[in-house]
Formats: C-alpha cells, sequence, structure tokens
C-alpha cells in the first residue's frame, strides 16, 4: 500500500519536473551539458524524490491531522532547502549556518545537479548526494512501514 503511494508521487513528481524544465528551456534556460549528464540529473532528482516522499509518507502516518502532517514536514519544505547552497554559497554564511549548510543532505543534491547542469565543478558532492538519498529512503521506509504496522495491529 505505502509502496504504491511512493511511486504515484514519484510518477506525479516527474512529470512536474519535466514541466519545470520544459519553460525553464522555453523562457531560455541553456544548459551546458551532455545527454549523460542530463540522464544523471534526472536519476538524482528521481532517488531524492523517493527518499523525500518516504519521509512525507511517515509524516502523514504519524500526524495526527493533514495540517499536523503538513507542519512535520515544514523541516524539508523551507528549513533544508532555505538553509542550503540553493540560494547563497555556504562560504557566505555565519558559522554555525555554514556547517550545518555544508552537512545537511539538500547541499551535497543542489551541488551535484547545478554541477551536472551547469558544468560547474561538483567535487566529492555526487558522493554525499547518493548517500543522504539511500539514508533517508532507508529510513523513511523503515519508520514508515513501523508505524504502519503498529496502526494496523492496533
Amino acid at each position: 500500500v505505502l509502496t504504491g503511494q511512493v511511486i504515484g508521487s514519484l510518477i506525479r513528481t516527474l512529470i512536474s519536473i519535466a514541466l519545470v524544465i520544459g519553460v525553464a528551456l522555453l523562457a531560455g534556460f541553456r544548459p551546458t551539458t551532455s545527454p549523460l549528464a542530463w540522464l544523471a540529473a534526472l536519476g538524482l532528482v528521481a532517488l531524492f524524490t523517493f527518499a523525500l516522499t518516504w519521509m512525507a509518507v511517515v509524516f502523514g502516518l504519524i500526524g495526527k491531522t493533514p495540517a499536523g502532517a503538513n507542519s512535520l514536514s515544514l523541516i524539508f519544505q523551507l528549513i533544508l532547502p532555505f538553509t542550503s547552497s540553493a540560494f547563497v554559497r555556504p562560504d557566505s554564511m555565519s558559522v554555525g549556518i555554514r556547517w550545518f549548510a555544508e552537512y545537511q543532505p539538500f547541499t551535497p543534491v543542489i551541488d551535484t545537479l547545478r554541477g551536472l547542469l551547469l558544468g560547474t565543478p561538483i567535487g566529492n558532492s555526487p558522493v554525499f548526494a547518493v548517500a543522504w538519498c539511500v539514508v533517508l529512503a532507508l529510513v523513511g521506509y523503515l519508520w514508515a512501514r513501523a508505524v504502519y504496522n503498529r496502526n494496523s495491529i492496533g
């Protein structure tokens, strides 16, 4: 049941991302990359979406109301994206926020996608990006399964 929800959500999200990329290309975005880099970027987006969707499933299961579940997911909707390298380079942030920005899941994913699509150096970001995705997906899956089983029994 849960896996079907995750796969359905993944498909909807990938369709949305395709539409956003289409609009970006129409608006003038011209990536300087190869088809292989595009494929790698798409794979990373799919993996990250898969991981975040499993975490969202957990929040949906433990939230008492839809609003409560939404509130639980705010860390992934607001806090992590805005304290990552998405808008500002971490080296320009204050020490505490910089440390957090450098070691949270969104930064390596964003840096890798930026590098793949714009041809900027990516260093070891892909390794950390994939590792974060695997950890989040595994934690989300195991946690969701435990909560679902507990709710089904009790």
